[in-house]
């Protein structure tokens, strides 16, 4: 194992191993509101904007009150749109509004507002979770692959999953893009952590950058 490496990958946790449930603010638990809002971000996340749009509108959702699937159903659709707007989400403002109110209603009818029935229905296999996730207006195979990648926190069933964005971001360091190597080389960091962290290598080539000069 390259000592060199193992540099890198703990400069890069270190410096930028916050997951993005945790920058929106959402304390991830196993419990259906936070899983909710992860459902939420996931969709937004997915969109081509930017994290920080995309984490600084789940905010605005939140405050706005529509942080449960009954809220988001219940809400008016104009009241959607404004405060995705407030988040600076205005690219994609009128057909999100109009996939986050059907997805909270088909989770409240089919899973009772509960993420965790989907994960029973998928009898913990993950490419059955990642297929049902699916199945939200608005969550591809990103916004799937972006849910997992953060409830693996807590849903360790899931764990460990490192996804096409995340083997990326190992390949702009220099890193190994097989998953059981760089979780060896992560030592005890949490997948999560280490997921989001090559994430944002995957996605700014600043982090990359400032990761291996540290790591020299």
């Amino acid at each position: 194992m390259s000592r060199d490496q193992e540099r890198v990958v703990r400069e890069l946790v270190d410096a930028h191993g916050q997951t993005y449930a945790e920058e929106a603010g959402i304390g991830l638990k196993d419990t259906p509101q936070p899983l909710y809002r992860l459902l939420v971000l996931a969709h937004l996340l997915s969109a081509r904007i930017r994290g920080s749009v995309a984490v600084a509108t789940a905010r605005t959702l939140q405050e706005a009150g529509l942080s449960d699937p009954r809220r988001m159903a219940g809400a008016d659709w104009q009241e959607r749109v404004d405060a995705l707007g407030r988040g600076g989400y205005r690219r994609y403002d009128e057909r999100t509004a109009t996939q986050l109110g059907e997805a909270a209603e088909l989770l409240s009818e089919r899973w009772g507002g509960d993420l965790r029935r989907l994960r029973k229905e998928a009898d913990d296999k993950v490419p059955e979770v990642r297929r049902l996730l699916q199945e939200f207006p608005g969550v591809g195979p990103t916004g799937a692959d972006i849910f997992l990648r953060e409830v693996q926190r807590v849903w360790p069933q899931t764990a460990p999953y490192l996804d096409r964005k995340a083997l990326q971001g190992a390949e702009r360091l220099g890193l190994p893009k097989d998953p059981d190597r760089l979780l060896e080389l992560a030592g005890r960091t949490e997948p999560a952590v280490l997921a989001a962290a090559l994430v944002r290598a995957s996605v700014d080539e600043g982090v990359a950058r400032d990761a291996l000069a540290h790591a020299r």
